[in-house]
């Protein structure tokens, strides 16, 4: 915990961060809320990784106060939360068949519980998870081998399930579907798209307006970060441009001006919104290829993962 005294108050920020990796034996001590249950074999384990900061702005300390001006007003309290967890399949062909085979194309989606960080519905199975809650948004990315079409069927399922309204415009096509959602708490949209052997999810509700976020795009554009969680450097590169992060480079990818402030320009640009290649490799030689969307007016963080597992976080 770190204190740090300002003219006209205290502000306390606390950060928290757990990381761990899942075996069955040690599920139902360390992981209560069942965030690393993949839906796969018990025998695959998990990397899941929680991490959150909060800060407190106490009473103002008469000893700093200036009697010609009006004291300060209140400031609200702020919690920020980023999870992520990576079913640990193998990468053996046979392995993986046995482990982590892909259902069958007409294969129900298994009701998960809530994502323990966002509280929004997530299928099983899934090959990974994201997840982001802050002040001004809560979002969920899942990429599950489930087909695109079960996998909406079962977030349409659940979400009116839990009185959102789904607008009208929806557009549902063979390989991707966006959707609209009207909630008591704000405006939400489910986004779905196909890419390689997998079927992205991205479930987001905005919980206030722009002008609470510290960092936006210009008009029709999109802005994104990059953080490595791992312990060795990264090569991350979208649509062929590489950037180089050393371990541990800003891994708790936030939307916050003093985070912000701190983070390197080759870090946070902007891009046309769109759907981008992403190929990520570390230092030991793991890679990824993948796939994510991107739309205009948003802020995603892009985290490189266990193994160059590339973690999209929506942060905005």
């Amino acid at each position: 915990m770190k204190a740090v005294l300002l003219v006209g108050g205290f502000v306390t920020v606390t950060a928290v961060a757990t990381a761990f990796v899942l075996t069955t034996a040690m599920a139902r001590v360390l992981d209560p809320h069942g965030y690393c249950d993949s839906g796969f074999s018990r025998a695959v384990s998990c990397n899941y990784r929680y991490m959150s900061r909060s800060t407190h702005q106490g009473t103002p300390d008469p000893a700093f106060a200036d009697p010609s001006r009006p004291p300060p007003e209140p400031q609200p309290d702020s919690f920020d939360a980023t999870s992520w967890a990576i079913a640990d399949c193998p990468r053996n062909a046979i392995a993986k068949r046995l482990l982590c085979a892909p259902p069958a194309a007409a294969a129900s989606a298994q009701a998960a519980g809530d994502d323990h960080t966002t509280g929004l519905p997530r299928p099983m199975p899934w090959l990974v998870t994201t997840a982001k809650s802050s002040g001004l948004i809560e979002a969920l990315h899942v990429e599950t081998p489930l087909a695109l079409a079960e996998t909406l069927r079962f977030y349409r399922a659940a979400l009116i399930k839990r009185g959102w309204t789904e607008d009208d415009g929806a557009v549902v096509a063979s390989d991707r579907a966006l959707i609209a959602f009207t909630t008591s708490d704000g405006p939400a949209l489910l986004r779905i798209f196909s890419a390689n052997d997998r079927t992205n999810v991205d479930l987001s509700r905005r919980k206030s307006d722009a002008r609470g976020a510290a960092m936006l795009p210009r008009a029709g554009q999109a802005m994104l970060m990059l953080g490595n969680a791992t312990d060795e450097a990264v090569v991350i590169a979208i649509n062929d441009q590489a950037v180089k992060l050393e371990a541990g480079t800003d891994d708790h990818l936030t939307n916050d001006k003093d985070a912000l402030r701190k983070l390197a320009d080759r870090q946070k640009f902007e891009l046309p919104p769109g759907k981008y290649k992403v190929a990520l490799k570390t230092a030991s030689g793991a890679a990824e290829n993948r796939e994510f969307e991107i739309a205009a007016g948003e802020t995603w963080g892009l985290m490189a993962g266990k193994d160059g597992v590339p973690l999209p976080v929506h942060l905005y």
